[in-house]
């Protein structure tokens, strides 16, 4: 049995990505979940849950968003290749267009559901991640960035009121991309290299800058902070295209800034996420005291017609359980019982019924399930409760401080 035991070596671990979570975690995070989809609830969305399983062509339609090598992939009865769901917008475009299809648009749906996404060994990034969000489908696509930035805003709020929210335009990318003749490849990694803002990679390979494009693209991740920004980056952004987003962005930051605070909000010129389905603004929330973006999101205009139903979209995602994180440094979500209950043997029912009635009275019990009464007082004490009752034999109830 112990030769067996040691040829099973992973049986006690969890994968890799992945974490259990314990007690006051667990709290936390159903507290912000609940936090959340109540702010969602109360602008009038709607639940939806996709299945954790779907099939890979979800997410491998007309471009590929998601590289097969960052999705976990097995196969269901008939040999059919299935994913774990790496996104949820993606699968709520498919619900759009299919049970949905009779719905009339706009529809604005929330969700509260897992992704996963095999990230790079050693990263320090989980690849099960809870995230709460809205989409925002068709309807007047201005009034619908407005609200979902707003919202967003909101959503860090809840997490902590020390937040930024940086906002930039995908469709900057997308047009000085259109205009520059490269192999998929360079386009690929420049995307990457501004999306990082690894400026030493862009200096390097844009060292013999020849064209307007190069020399924006090693711009792009330099143009953030505030308003000012606008300013700046007229000097490599130019032209009628190009001028028209960032008059359209500049406008939406300063009109935001009447409900949110600007020194809350940050213009990202270089934000260009790395699921390529956005096609206008985009935005990332951070939180105090979390190096990673806790809430992303943007505005998708042509995902869903690869579904086959046309209409724009904009929607964001909280990753919840960072977003626990940082309210655990602030709030305790876990209270001691008020009151421990140890019964004697054969008075089971009796101390069941006492537990009833201090629950109905607001109380929050423990029943102790040793059979020493001097183990429960060093329970009682050990993790902070304050009232130890016991049951004895006759079903007499005695109550002590301890």
């Amino acid at each position: 049995m112990k030769g067996n035991h040691a040829l099973k070596r992973n049986d006690l671990l969890t994968p890799e990505g992945t974490r259990d979570l314990l007690f006051e975690e667990c709290a936390a995070k159903r507290a912000i979940s609940e936090r959340i989809t109540r702010l969602f609830e109360n602008y009038g969305y709607s639940e939806v849950i996709t299945p954790g399983l779907e099939f890979y062509d979800v997410f491998n339609g007309k471009v590929r968003y998601f590289p097969q090598e960052t999705m976990y992939k097995l196969v269901d009865g008939k040999n059919r290749l299935m994913v774990l769901r790496p996104d949820s917008t993606m699968p709520i475009a498919r619900l759009a267009a299919t049970r949905l299809s009779s719905e009339e648009l706009p529809l604005k749906l929330f969700y509260n559901q897992n992704i996963f996404m095999v990230n790079p060994k050693d990263s320090g990034r989980d690849d099960e991640i809870a995230q709460c969000g809205i989409e925002i489908l068709g309807g007047n696509s201005d009034a619908a960035d407005y609200e979902a930035l707003v919202l967003a805003a909101k959503a860090l709020a809840e997490c902590d009121e020390d937040f930024r929210l940086e906002i930039g335009d995908s469709g900057i990318f997308t047009e000085l991309m259109s205009d520059y003749e490269c192999d998929v490849e360079l386009a690929a990694n420049t995307r990457n290299w501004i999306e990082t803002k690894n400026l030493p990679m862009l200096d390097s390979v844009y060292s013999e800058t020849k064209t307007s494009e190069e020399e924006a693209f090693k711009a792009l991740p330099r143009l953030f902070g505030g308003f000012e920004v606008f300013g700046k980056a007229r000097k490599y952004l130019q032209g009628d295209v190009l001028e028209a987003k960032l008059q359209k962005l500049e406008k939406l930051c300063h009109d935001l800034s009447e409900i949110i605070s600007e020194e809350k909000i940050r213009v990202d010129l270089g934000l260009v996420h790395k699921k390529d389905y956005y096609t206008g603004i985009i935005f990332r929330g951070y939180v105090e005291g979390y190096g990673q973006p806790a809430l992303s999101g943007g505005r998708y205009d042509t995902l869903l017609g690869d579904f086959g139903r046309d209409a724009a979209a904009v929607g964001f995602a909280v990753n919840v359980e960072a977003a626990a994180k940082v309210l655990m440094r602030k709030t305790m979500f876990m209270t001691p019982p008020d009151v421990l209950i140890f019964g004697e043997q054969g008075v089971e029912i009796a101390v069941l019924k006492h537990c009833e009635e201090l629950i109905s009275e607001g109380r929050i019990v423990y029943h102790f399930l040793g059979e020493c009464p001097k183990c429960a007082v060093k329970y009682a004490k050990a993790h902070n409760i304050k009232r130890v009752d016991i049951v004895d034999k006759d079903g007499k109830i005695t109550s002590e401080e301890v």
